[in-house]
């Protein structure tokens, strides 16, 4: 059962800047309790606005580590990529070594790709953030309905998938909820139907994330 906390605002600025907040808090919490802090990032459009934001903010750089939900089949210099895009608005402008940022080798293949993650991740316990974000059908990360988001393993190959590129890897539901804090960003009126079904109890995969602490859920009026 997932534990659902949905907060509304007017604007997407205001929630960026809310995120942005509830983003550095966790970071700081992390690293004065743990020495670090495993956050797992998402992408589209909001996403990438909180990213160029984090450039002019300060933090403990050196003891963030960065790790990906999802991430298309493409090369490694595609734009369309997750990692690609993170690089280019954030992370190529602060000091985090580049050790502690640890891409989904798509470029390779699915298969390939499934397999290095799944020893990056060896031994890695609870991240301690995880944003995502939600699609029209109420897919998140690459975990679409009608497919499969469970695996053995923390890191699945998504094929066939209903938006291009069809081949993608991600990290599947369990593995995405073992986190100490979940943050859903949701905005645009093209996402009503899917918050509607989803506060109405339906299954779609972004209800299959469901860590202990619960989700918070950061949306615009529109989406709502």
């Amino acid at each position: 059962m997932q534990i659902t906390r949905w907060k509304v605002f007017s604007t997407v600025a205001e929630l960026r800047d809310a995120a942005i907040n509830a983003l550095l808090d966790s970071a700081n919490v992390a690293i004065a309790v743990r020495g670090r802090f495993d956050l797992v990032l998402a992408g589209g459009t909001t996403p990438r606005e909180i990213y160029h934001a984090l450039c002019s903010k300060k933090a403990d750089w050196e003891h963030w580590h960065i790790w990906y939900g999802d991430e298309r089949c493409l090369p490694a210099d595609n734009p369309e990529r997750n990692s690609k895009m993170a690089q280019d608005v954030w992370l190529n402008h602060v000091p985090i070594p580049n050790q502690q940022t640890h891409s989904m080798l798509t470029e390779l293949g699915a298969k390939a790709a499934v397999t290095n993650y799944n020893q990056l991740l060896n031994g890695v316990g609870d991240f301690d953030l995880v944003l995502l974000g939600m699609g029209e059908d109420g897919h998140t990360a690459s975990l679409f309905p009608g497919h499969v988001w469970e695996d053995a393993a923390p890191t699945i190959a998504v094929s066939n998938a209903p938006k291009p590129p069809a081949d993608r890897v991600s990290l599947s539901a369990s593995r995405l909820s073992q986190a100490r804090q979940v943050l859903f960003i949701v905005t645009g009126n093209n996402k009503r139907d899917a918050v509607q079904q989803w506060r109405n109890g339906a299954v779609l995969p972004v209800t299959a994330i469901t860590p202990k602490a619960g989700v918070d859920v950061f949306a615009d009026e529109a989406a709502t």
